[in-house]
């Protein structure tokens, strides 16, 4: 995993934001988080991270997108310090998964057909619209796709190692792997891998994450509060608030803000 500070002026507190599959820095360099260091996070071809970072500061506000859900997830685990405030957007610590993530087919089938073509494709269903997109392409990721088409490869096999590997008997001992039904194995996985985000954002026009998937996903998780989005699974308003202007607002605007957003999404739902 490839950590890159774009800010770093020993501020006490830290944005460490977990950026998605097929990302590095460049989308995300334009935000300037209000009395924070901040750092990037992409490239989970391997989930190495120094975790003495989080004790180098008195708060770390931890993002994950996407497929950084899952890493943000790993990363901080079940237990995390009470100095960490952590959100996830658009993503799932269960990121393969037919009714709590990308269904399985559609996965396999992403891997098997990714093309330098296809990866255009899957971006532009990222976006909202033509001019989402348009305005992504000129800040898109700077990586090698060769590069990019292992990075999938690699979340898929660590994923289904410690997915497949995660199962438990009645009275709470490891049993072997295929004698737990797929219950037991998701409340095993989540036990051991799972983190408690304090708040959860779902695009409803999300087009690569199934928002109905992360609504179930997220009703396993204890202490999270879920707020809909009326936003695709790439949106820079989104990505603006998240990474910038939350952290300016004062705590009563700031809930005012989740309330109206919430509300949104419910209206346009209707």
């Amino acid at each position: 995993m490839k950590q890159v500070y774009i800010i770093h002026e020993n501020n006490p507190q830290l944005l460490l934001f977990f950026a998605g599959w097929a990302c590095d820095e460049t989308p995300f360099k334009q935000y300037r988080p209000q009395g924070m260091d901040y750092m990037v996070c992409y490239d989970y071809r391997s989930l190495d991270f120094d975790r003495s970072l989080l004790d180098r500061y008195e708060t770390v506000n931890v993002i994950g997108w996407s497929m950084g859900v899952w890493a943000a997830s790993l990363v901080l685990g079940p237990a995390a310090g009470s100095n960490v405030v952590s959100i996830a957007f658009n993503g799932s610590p269960l990121p393969i998964n037919d009714s709590l993530g990308i269904p399985h087919h559609i996965y396999q089938a992403t891997l098997d057909g990714l093309t330098p073509a296809s990866l255009q494709k899957f971006m532009r269903r990222m976006c909202s619209g033509s001019q989402a997109y348009k305005a992504f392409m000129d800040i898109t990721p700077r990586r090698d796709f060769n590069e990019i088409k292992d990075e999938l490869a690699c979340i898929q096999h660590t994923y289904l190692q410690l997915y497949e590997g995660s199962s438990y008997s009645d009275n709470g001992k490891s049993v072997p792997n295929g004698q737990a039904d797929e219950s037991e194995t998701v409340a095993a996985y989540l036990n051991r891998y799972g983190h408690p985000f304090d708040y959860v954002y779902i695009g409803t026009q999300d087009r690569i994450f199934p928002p109905a998937n992360l609504q179930q996903a997220f009703g396993f998780a204890k202490g999270s509060r879920t707020i809909l989005a009326d936003c695709a699974h790439y949106d820079e308003a989104m990505f603006r608030f998240l990474l910038q202007d939350q952290w300016e607002m004062p705590f009563n605007k700031h809930l005012l803000h989740l309330r109206q957003v919430e509300q949104k999404a419910l209206q346009d739902n209707d």
